[in-house]
């Protein structure tokens, strides 16, 4: 870590909020008291940090109060009324303003809510703000900083809603994802992070429009991020045409699986040594406690799902460019000042590709979500690594090549916070199945409780029987 003790910061061992609310229904602590904790820690860690964009501490206390007189009667609007909440700045806020991490739209302000925003304060949750993004949910990085070490990364471009997280200032935020923005800072933060199925959340009103994305979580546990997002789908669905996260409101039931399959993924060249000790350690352990583990080496799927993934970033990268033509053009046109090198190359390469090439991309993608499906016959999941290593020294976002492949195959990932290299967080992937994420939820509290013993990043379910 930092050399400068005083300014390297551990996270707070703070309860999620799921496990906490037996004490709202119990009367030993309310949403206030609980939010009161939240806002201690960004008065103490927020200088440093840089999480939010906004904040509005005052309108966070008012729905604190209100969700505490709810908790009191017994009329609840849902399991995570009077949680605190973060929004990512790419998603809109009728009552905030929504920048992008550009300075384009410094202080504009949209005129609405998003749809999973709204979904959220119809379910009680508490907006506490904005958090940062990297320009335009790209590589541009913010202001953040990693809360174990601020002189490191938090990633991106959920870099703001993994580092407020961490750091205890929230306990859920929204991310988005479409190459690593949920995985990768949820790694190297040390929280819990979900990656949705492809159309799983509703995107409307937020800057998330490309094909690869979609909106997810990062939390305290399991749990909190589960409810989190059910809690929108049955509220918002998911993106149209598609019919939203599939589940049951409360936590998916413990599933153990009898086969996962390992995958290396591009970036096994670039692991560090820690890193490959650490997955080594977890394959041990998994099969110690008899589950089956194929790899590449013994399972042709594997290998042809290794083969199909080989390309993900840079097929990822020609989908992704020619899809931001739009707006970046129009950006460009704007104001070119405003915006960054890298976007103005991004649209450079979009505007020198034909459809033809764009269409190429997406022939290989499909192809690999094919193979990819191929693997339900030999397997429950696959894991690997959720970076390369421990975020980096300086604060570029890092390496994406553990990330990508989730988000090139349109399936939920799970990022959990189970390993340390360099003193750093890391976290263990689980990648599950398209539409199939309550089955990857099942598995992942399997694996915490039955191979890795830490039922407390599970988090404990709340139902109107154990009220």
């Amino acid at each position: 870590m930092s050399s400068s003790a005083e300014e390297s910061i551990v996270r707070p061992s703070l309860r999620s909020f799921v496990t906490l609310s037996r004490d709202f229904a119990l009367g030993t602590q309310t949403p206030s008291s609980f939010l009161e904790q939240c806002l201690q820690n960004i008065e103490a860690y927020e200088s440093r940090v840089k999480a939010f964009v906004v904040f509005d501490k005052h309108r966070a206390r008012a729905r604190a109060s209100e969700a505490s007189q709810r908790w009191a009667k017994g009329e609840q609007l849902s399991s995570i009324d009077g949680m605190p909440v973060g929004i990512k700045d790419i998603i809109e806020t009728v009552d905030m303003p929504t920048g992008m991490g550009s300075p384009l739209f410094t202080g504009a302000y949209s005129g609405r809510d998003s749809a999973s925003v709204k979904a959220l304060r119809s379910a009680g949750a508490i907006i506490v703000g904005k958090t940062v993004t990297t320009e335009f949910a790209s590589t541009v990085p913010g202001p953040t900083r990693n809360p174990w070490d601020i002189e490191r990364t938090p990633g991106g471009s959920s870099s703001g809603s993994a580092a407020a997280v961490a750091a205890g200032m929230l306990t859920a935020a929204l991310g988005t994802q479409v190459v690593g923005s949920i995985i990768r800072p949820a790694s190297f933060c040390g929280c819990v992070g979900f990656k949705p199925s492809i159309g799983a959340i509703n995107r409307g009103g937020s800057h998330d429009f490309m094909s690869q994305s979609c909106q997810g979580a990062l939390a305290a546990s399991l749990a909190d991020v589960w409810f989190v997002l059910s809690e929108i789908a049955v509220r918002a669905g998911g993106d149209p045409g598609h019919c939203g996260l599939i589940g049951p409101m409360d936590l998916p039931d413990e599933r153990r699986p009898s086969t996962i399959a390992v995958l290396e993924t591009p970036g096994w060249s670039e692991v560090s040594a820690g890193a490959r000790e650490m997955l080594a350690e977890s394959c041990y352990l998994i099969e110690k406690s008899g589950i089956k583990i194929i790899r590449r080496r013994d399972c042709l799927d594997v290998e042809q799902i290794e083969e199909c993934i080989a390309s993900a970033a840079v097929q990822t990268r020609k989908i992704n460019a020619w899809e931001s033509r739009w707006p970046l053009n129009i950006y460009r046109d704007l104001d070119s000042s405003k915006v960054s090198t890298s976007m103005l190359i991004k649209l450079e390469e979009a505007e020198a590709m034909s459809i033809t090439q764009y269409r190429s991309a997406l022939a290989s993608r499909d192809a690999a979500r094919v193979a990819y499906g191929k693997l339900k016959q030999q397997a429950d999941l696959a894991i690997t690594l959720s970076a390369s290593g421990a975020a980096p020294q300086g604060m570029s976002t890092g390496n994406t090549a553990f990330s990508v492949p989730a988000s090139y195959l349109g399936v939920p990932a799970l990022s959990l916070p189970l390993f340390w290299d360099e003193q750093m967080p890391l976290g263990l992937q689980l990648m599950g199945f398209q539409d199939q994420d309550a089955n990857l939820f099942g598995h992942a509290q399997h694996v915490l409780s039955s191979v890795f013993k830490r039922p407390e990043l599970i988090g404990r379910v709340i139902s109107d029987k154990s009220i």
